[in-house]
């Protein structure tokens, strides 16, 4: 299905990139990706023709109405669903086709996951899930690492605690430092508060900032929540599978203000704002 292709490397792309200008590189980078669902009178267009460029080491909101095209455009981005056309290139390599397991590999190496559920596996501890993706990928343990990075999220005294003797807040932790321990460029979070008391949102949140302000990954995430896409550095609105406007410097109220507009007609040409 897809493939990973390195500047340089393998045959050249229909779509050669520019080189980002500036001293800060591009994570994640589409390139007119589009994705349609169905067939024929049954299709249904989730994204279409979505252009962006994150620089390293920021933190993205994605919002929109339901049916805009927020979770198809993580999971194209994020190579756990292949493109109709267009370019996904993380971290300088493109995933363009090819097979399933180059792709799985390089998930593995480059990217990490939050989701709204955990996803932790019950049977084990906090530590063991958090080394998952390394067993799974062949990579070496660093046990070192992981008791650091459990300690970077206020987990360093519940490693051998199981999930349901964790809060949801401290499951999302575990989640979060599953993400980090890989040392992925980039990090993709989908409405990891949604199932979270606000308190335990706040501290997800500012993990999520953390890990792109100091440890200096790219975070992009999906949210329904103006205050948590308060905490990005930005936001894009997506409406109708196309990309209707970003905003700078968001705050709850601007979120929420530009989200009863997505509909209008020229929403898709308001240029970016700054909260």
């Amino acid at each position: 299905m897809v493939s990973i292709r390195n500047r340089g490397r393998g045959r050249r792309s229909e779509h050669p990139l520019p080189e980002p200008g500036g001293a800060q590189r591009d994570a994640l980078r589409l390139v007119k990706v589009g994705k349609v669902y169905g067939t024929r009178e049954n299709a249904v267009t989730a994204l279409r023709d979505v252009s962006l460029s994150l620089r390293a080491g920021s933190f993205t909101a994605v919002m929109g109405p339901s049916g805009s095209g927020k979770s198809t455009l993580l999971q194209c981005a994020a190579g756990l669903t292949a493109p109709d056309h267009g370019i996904v290139r993380v971290d300088g390599e493109e995933m363009t086709g090819g097979s399933e397991t180059e792709l799985t590999l390089f998930r593995r190496q480059r990217i990490g996951f939050v989701f709204q559920q955990y996803n932790l596996l019950p049977t084990l501890t906090v530590a063991q899930n958090t080394v998952l993706p390394l067993k799974l990928a062949g990579r070496r343990v660093d046990r070192e690492r992981v008791r650091e990075t459990l300690a970077l999220v206020g987990l360093a005294d519940r490693l051998g605690h199981r999930p349901d003797q964790l809060s949801g807040g401290q499951r999302q932790r575990v989640a979060i430092a599953r993400a980090l321990v890989t040392d992925p460029a980039v990090i993709f979070a989908d409405e990891p508060t949604g199932a979270l008391d606000t308190r335990s949102a706040r501290e997800v949140l500012a993990l999520l900032r953390e890990a792109a302000t100091v440890h200096g990954r790219t975070v992009v995430m999906v949210t329904h929540d103006p205050v948590a896409a308060s905490c990005a550095d930005s936001v894009q609105f997506l409406a109708d599978g196309s990309l209707a406007g970003e905003m700078g410097r968001p705050t709850p109220d601007a979120v929420a203000e530009r989200l009863t507009h997505l509909g209008d007609p020229l929403a898709g040409a308001l240029p970016r704002t700054e909260g």
